[in-house]
């Protein structure tokens, strides 16, 4: 049975209401959680964005289930650091953290002060930095000069296992890419043809683990309803890569969006108000080749929705997968 999941946006929701909300899914019947990392909300309405590696310890300190985390190691997280706080983590939760690792955003990365480089040097400087991470978690003392630079560190505190470390990604040719060294992959829901191409490189390539979906959706009592908290919410969601990767605040997401067509979310936000029809919708997602499913609600509240996935959607889904 595929493993059905709960997202949470540390974008949109306070800190401790998302704390609320992913103890909530896990009563509502999901199987695990994972959460964004971000330093900044995609848009000023989202408003919102607490330190993921706080608040995935206290999740994983209130929950049973397994929670893994989207990070973006290299510039605004040293390796180093990132290789401490997962240790410490799997230390403390065995078995019931993982990370999903990628090369970044703009939105996020830009305050240190250092260029933003392009895609193919993020790439390079992610994998120096799972390399490190690697090294570091296994117990080795690390010096590296590089893209990443790391002198003499070592990580004292470790688990008796790593943690695993998939890779996100959108394209085909990073999914390529990263099968080299990942163990599993994690992407977000477009187009089925673009899921098809993304999937079919990871294996084709050798890729190894769970392939994992993100799904964004809205649902409500109405189409309308349901589609006034995307639009609310989930502007950003209106544009893609490359230009997401390069925008630096989110004022420029917002200037980005000005004048395109609102319902082009459609797209990127499955909007229903039946929650068997959505299930139906995202069982067909899924079964491109997919292992695990993690549902977004880009609503900012989340506890209507957490009471439909409990009493239907999760039902419904479960009876399709």
């Amino acid at each position: 049975m595929v493993f059905i999941g709960f997202h949470a946006s540390h974008e949109q929701i306070p800190p401790s209401a998302l704390l609320d909300a992913v103890v909530g899914a896990e009563r509502a019947g999901f199987d695990g959680a994972m959460c964004s990392d971000h330093l900044a909300p995609w848009t000023t309405a989202q408003g919102e964005s607490g330190f993921a590696l706080s608040w995935i310890a206290a999740a994983l300190a209130r929950t049973r289930f397994s929670i893994g985390m989207v990070n973006a190691p290299g510039q605004r997280l040293h390796p180093a650091m990132v290789a401490q706080a997962f240790a410490t983590l799997e230390e403390m939760f065995p078995g019931r953290f993982w990370a999903a690792l990628g090369s970044g955003e703009a939105l996020n990365e830009h305050v240190t002060g250092d260029g933003w480089p392009d895609k193919g040097v993020r790439n390079e400087r992610l994998r120096e930095s799972v390399d490190v991470i690697r090294r570091l978690i296994a117990g080795e003392e690390v010096d590296h000069d590089g893209l990443v630079r790391v002198h003499r560190a070592r990580v004292w505190s470790r688990p008796a296992e790593p943690p695993p470390l998939f890779a996100t990604a959108v394209s085909a040719e990073t999914a390529a890419w990263a099968a080299s060294w990942a163990e599993g992959l994690a992407t977000v829901a477009q187009e089925p043809a673009a899921l098809r191409r993304v999937v079919g490189a990871y294996r084709d390539a050798g890729g190894t683990g769970p392939c994992i979906l993100q799904v964004h959706l809205s649902v409500a009592e109405s189409d309308e309803a349901a589609f006034a908290i995307a639009r609310d919410q989930w502007m950003n969601g209106l544009l893609a890569p490359p230009v997401t990767w390069d925008l630096e605040q989110p004022e420029d997401f917002e200037a980005a969006v000005a004048g395109l067509d609102p319902q082009r979310l459609r797209k990127a936000v499955l909007i229903d108000h039946d929650p068997a029809s959505l299930a139906e919708r995202i069982a067909e997602l899924v079964e491109i080749g997919f292992d695990r499913v993690y549902l977004h609600h880009v609503g900012a509240e989340q506890s209507r929705f957490l009471d439909t996935a409990a009493s239907d959607l999760i039902p419904a889904l479960k009876e399709r997968l």
